[in-house]
């Protein structure tokens, strides 16, 4: 029996109406965006406009392949996303694409010699320090100590070099600090087993506006801004301490001691200078009774002109394999090298629950709405029901793992069978980072940066 027309004209309409109502909700505004790493708080992103579920035939609205290899997460301001990479045996040079976060059409590239060049392996940071992007453009660090500064269309505006400036970066596997930034200013932080020392830079020029000298130590957790009481700090957790620094001066204001393991994690800032530490074992630091006593909820007070750091709640139990601590809609997670994740209540810190997901994580995850999203790093992505009660609402896959491409060129390079073996277990994509814009998601692997859509709009960007 053949189908009314009057029928057939109204579903087209409501499919046209649906449609229309999806594609508005990927509108972002010039200033809107993500413009440094774990930070999406210039804009609220609408529940709506963000997919929960997806499927790599039904969801993906365009995936754009990157040159070389980049660890670093993207930064978007308004249409256009930034992601670095590196390329050549020796990391001979770094790369800055821009990419329409509408299209996945790369905008333009810049290429910029690697002042330090050091054999490319899974054992060495790759681009993995993440830029900071405003309406100007986009600064980019590299762990030689390299920083570029590009404009929206793609000029250079400044560069220079910190390690030709302050003494080479002493690390075994690189660095991998991220850049966090002011209106006016950058901030850079470089621990490594040289000389160290926390700089901020003015954003037009690169010019140094205070450089503030630390102990050497080896380590990648980046810096974050917060404010404590009256004023603006930058908290740097790195290698044993918690410290605060004047956002203005880099006075040190005040430091914390004798926390284990707080090398890769970077803070999670809570309200009323409140923020998660993560710590963990590593080859570097394998004191696990140390580990134990350093994942924790701090709080810092300001009284009679001083500030002082105070532990509110700690874990014992708990300790995070990459990625970062998070907390969201009144609850802080954790998740470990197995895949583990830990949920405490943020006010009391009494656990929640201890469920295993999918896989493990690189990425911190991210929560939106009612939902935290867990970024497995090879590539499937556990939601859950935020709140105090775990329940898994869906798992995504980004890729099958059975037909995906793997990468043995790394592995082949290596003469050492115990690298060899570690270079392989690389071979295949990974997830390093995942972060939300209106409309969509966007997750980098190690050269490749897709978009998740609804399925609606996915299918009509294609």
């Amino acid at each position: 029996m053949p189908i009314p027309e009057p029928l057939i004209t109204l579903a087209t309409t409501m499919t046209v109406l649906l449609l229309l109502s999806l594609l508005s909700l990927l509108t972002v505004p010039d200033d809107a965006g993500w413009p440094c790493f774990l930070n999406n708080a210039i804009v609220e992103i609408p529940d709506a406009s963000i997919p929960v579920t997806w499927s790599d035939t039904d969801n993906i609205a365009w995936q754009t392949d990157l040159p070389g290899h980049g660890q670093s997460s993207p930064v978007v301001i308004g249409s256009q996303a930034y992601v670095t990479s590196v390329q050549g045996p020796m990391k001979d040079t770094y790369i800055l694409t821009a990419v329409d976060v509408a299209s996945g059409r790369v905008n333009w590239q810049r290429e910029f010699p690697n002042s330090a060049p050091v054999k490319s392996s899974t054992f060495v940071s790759r681009a993995a320090p993440t830029p900071v992007a405003d309406l100007d453009g986009v600064v980019a660090f590299f762990e030689s100590g390299d920083i570029v500064a590009v404009s929206v269309t793609g000029e250079v505006r400044w560069q220079k070099c910190l390690s030709k400036e302050y003494g080479t970066f002493e690390n075994e596997y690189g660095l991998g600090a991220s850049l966090v930034q002011s209106e006016d200013a950058i901030f850079v932080l470089v621990d490594h087993q040289g000389p160290s020392y926390v700089i901020a830079l003015a954003k037009n020029d690169g010019r140094v506006l205070w450089k503030t000298d630390r102990t050497s130590r080896a380590s990648w957790a980046s810096p974050r801004i917060c404010r404590i009481g009256d004023s603006l700090q930058l908290l740097c957790s790195s290698a044993g301490t918690i410290d605060g620094y004047d956002l203005n001066t880099g006075k040190q204001l005040w430091t914390h001691e004798g926390v284990g393991g707080n090398r890769i994690c970077t803070p999670w800032i809570l309200e009323d200078g409140s923020f998660l530490i993560g710590s963990q074992t590593s080859r570097e630091f394998p004191d696990q009774d140390s580990v134990r006593k350093s994942n924790f909820l701090m709080t810092v007070r300001q009284q009679d002109g001083n500030f002082i750091p105070e532990i509110t709640w700690r874990t014992e139990e708990a300790s995070p394999g990459m990625a970062s601590p998070m907390a969201w809609r009144g609850m802080a997670y954790w998740i470990n090298r197995t895949g583990v994740l830990f949920a405490f209540d943020v006010a009391s810190g009494e656990k929640r629950y201890a469920e295993r997901i999918a896989q493990s994580c690189w990425a911190t995850p991210v929560g939106i709405g009612d939902h935290v999203f867990c970024f497995g790093k090879d590539g499937v992505t556990t939601v859950i029901k935020a709140g105090e009660k775990f329940e898994v609402v869906a798992q995504n896959q980004l890729w099958d793992p059975e037909t995906v491409e793997k990468d043995n060129s790394l592995a082949e390079q290596e003469t050492d069978p115990v690298r060899i073996r570690g270079a392989q277990m690389h071979a295949a994509p990974e997830v390093y980072a995942a972060i939300a814009v209106p409309g969509s998601w966007l997750i980098r692997t190690g050269h490749r940066l897709y978009c998740i859509r609804q399925a609606a709009t996915a299918n009509t960007q294609q």
